[in-house]
C-alpha cells in the first residue's frame, strides 16, 4: 500500500472509530429517531457508509461486495429509513465498520482492483480509480459524520 492510501484509510478508521462509539452509547431508541426536518436517523447514515463503501470501491472495480445485496440495496444513496432496525442490525454494521476497511487494505494489496468503472458523484467529483474512490470515500464519510452530529443535537443528545 502506498503512504497516501496507508493515510487515508487511517483517517477512515478514524471517523468509524466515533460513528462506532456512538453505535455503543447512544441507545437504540435514539438510534433509529428521525427528528423532525430530517428524512434520516443516526444509524441510516452510519450503515450507508459501509454500503457506500463497498459500492465506490468494490462495485465500481468490479470485484464482488463484501457485505450482503439486501445491506446495500437498504443504504445505497436514494434510500431512507424503511422502519425500525434491531439490535443485531446495529452489531452487523458495527462489525462492518471495520472488517470491509480490513478486507479493502489485503485486497488492495493482493491487487484484486484492475479495473475501475468511472462515475461522476453527486458532488460532481469524478473517479476514475480506486485510489481515487478510497480517497473520495473520507470526503463523503465526513459528510455524514457532521449529519450524525446535527441529528444528535437536534434529539439533544450533545
Amino acid at each position: 500500500m502506498t503512504p497516501i492510501l496507508d493515510f487515508t484509510l487511517t483517517n477512515t478508521y478514524k471517523t468509524r472509530t466515533i460513528l462506532k462509539n456512538y453505535l455503543d452509547s447512544i441507545s437504540l431508541e435514539d438510534l433509529n429517531k428521525i427528528p423532525e426536518g430530517y428524512n434520516n436517523n443516526i444509524f441510516w447514515n452510519i450503515a450507508h457508509l459501509v454500503a457506500t463503501q463497498q459500492i465506490l470501491v468494490y462495485k465500481f472495480s468490479d470485484v464482488p461486495a463484501l457485505v450482503s445485496d439486501e445491506i446495500i440495496n437498504a443504504y445505497r444513496k436514494g434510500t431512507k429509513p424503511e422502519g425500525e432496525v434491531t439490535q443485531a442490525e446495529v452489531d452487523e454494521i458495527r462489525e462492518l465498520l471495520f472488517s470491509t476497511l480490513d478486507q479493502t487494505k489485503k485486497d488492495y494489496e493482493a491487487g484484486m482492483f484492475k479495473t475501475y468503472n468511472s462515475i461522476t458523484t453527486s458532488m460532481d467529483s469524478t473517479l476514475t480509480n480506486v485510489d481515487e474512490a478510497i480517497a473520495y470515500n473520507n470526503f463523503h464519510e465526513g459528510i455524514h459524520l457532521g449529519s450524525v452530529l446535527a441529528l444528535r443535537r437536534a434529539m439533544g443528545l450533545t
